[in-house]
């Protein structure tokens, strides 16, 4: 089987991407499509088949990427196959587990806790959705599972995988709705 080829050729890779008819690699904080090694920051207490909401672990697995949202007024020039959502000042996701909002995209004002989507800083102006405990939805196994932007040092996320801003242009350009993370 692919997987165990895959298996084989890399003992040690902890999250495979598979792109259309390429493959993706996350292995030590790196990941590899066509001929790129791309840097990336991951949850600051590492990856894990055992998300909790609020643990800062990534999620081991294989998920679909659903859609890219981005900042319009900084992003100008952004292609890909998966829906594109420009980000406005009211956009949101909801991470309050006793929500029935939880892990869902939501617009403020909003009543339970949520997090902004339109950030100062530059780490949401693309934001490629994993659909990561979408559906269905179970309370308390974590949410908001992004790819996003990177900070300059690639320091730690709280669950997501990011990238910089340069390299994920290159990648969204490359993905399609078959695509999985």
């Amino acid at each position: 089987s692919i997987k165990e080829l895959l298996n084989s050729l890399f003992p040690n890779a902890i999250m495979i991407f598979f792109l259309s008819n390429m493959n993706i690699i996350l292995k030590k904080k790196f990941i590899y499509f066509k001929d790129y090694k791309v840097k990336c920051a991951v949850g600051k207490r590492g990856i894990t088949g055992k998300k909790v909401e609020g643990d800062k672990c990534t999620p081991k697995g294989r998920f679909k990427l659903k859609y890219i949202f981005y900042r319009k007024d900084r992003v100008k020039k952004i292609h890909s196959k998966l829906k594109l959502v420009p980000i406005r000042k009211n956009f949101g996701w909801c991470y309050d587990v006793k929500s029935k909002f939880y892990n869902k995209f939501i617009r403020f004002p909003f009543q339970d806790k949520a997090e902004r989507l339109y950030l100062k800083e530059n780490t949401y102006d693309i934001i490629v959705v994993i659909d990561y405990n979408l559906k269905p939805i179970r309370k308390k196994k974590g949410s908001a599972i992004f790819l996003h932007i990177s900070k300059k040092d690639y320091s730690p996320t709280l669950g997501c995988v990011a990238i910089s801003k340069k390299n994920m242009k290159q990648l969204i350009s490359f993905i399609y709705r078959s695509t999985f993370i």
